[in-house]
């Protein structure tokens, strides 16, 4: 795909996906700035991380490096604050009654893209690039393609202004993810991936597995554990 020399803002949290969009969208964009949510997160190090990766991705490709641009971090502290959820408070990590996890915090998805759209139309900037998965995910009704697809329509209308929201992660699993962060940036991007991002609900980095820092047990970090298991199995086999 050629280079669009438009600018994208990427949801940047400092985790796995995030940071394999982030370089997809540096593949792809003439400009690309960085979007942080800080909502009182039971794993804040995820904001710690961000700078760390930002640097190392520029430091992995003068290219990235020159498209690179300015990180924002807003503060959503609101969000936190309404929520009663394992990702907002000391809670145990189960399934509700409802049928979905408690680390589920409702509407922070759609909270997120239309902070990042109001940024965006300041910036004079349309293409938002988030990593929301539904192949791979914990169940979360804001992650699905239509809920996204619906959003791009709200925000588009809402403010007279054309979006596009990307989500090259929608139909991939951890393992596909794993692979797509090897195809655009070879071992640099996955040792960077490994060693630097953030997923671990609980915020935990004291623990390094061959996938990354994390508990280990927590939603988060068996999906990560097991789509990097099938990764190396695949790549294996060819």
């Amino acid at each position: 795909m050629g280079l669009s020399a438009e600018t994208a803002l990427v949801l940047f949290s400092g985790g796995q996906d995030s940071t394999v969009c982030l370089a997809w969208a540096l593949d792809r964009f003439a400009r690309v700035e960085t979007v942080g949510f800080d909502y009182g997160q039971r794993h804040a190090v995820e904001l710690t991380v961000r700078p760390e990766i930002r640097d190392a991705l520029s430091a992995l490709n003068p290219d990235w490096a020159a498209r690179l641009g300015e990180d924002h971090v807003i503060d959503l502290a609101v969000l936190g604050q309404i929520s009663d959820t394992a990702l907002t408070r000391d809670v145990a990590i189960a399934m509700a009654d409802n049928g979905l996890p408690t680390t589920f915090v409702p509407g922070r998805n759609l909270v997120f893209l239309t902070f990042v759209a109001a940024l965006a139309y300041r910036r004079g900037a349309k293409h938002l690039v988030a990593g929301m998965c539904e192949t791979d995910y914990s169940g979360y009704p804001d992650c699905r393609d239509d809920t996204i697809k619906a959003m791009q329509v709200a925000l588009t209308l809402g403010m007279d202004r054309r979006f596009v929201v990307h989500t090259p992660l929608m139909w991939l699993d951890k393992a596909e993810t794993f692979a797509l962060a090897q195809d655009i940036g070879g071992e640099g991007l996955l040792d960077t991936v490994v060693e630097r991002t953030h997923s671990c609900y609980l915020g935990d980095r004291s623990h390094r597995h061959d996938w990354g820092y994390g508990c280990g047990e927590c939603p988060a970090c068996q999906l990560r554990a097991a789509g990097y298991k099938k990764w190396r199995e695949d790549r294996a086999r060819r």
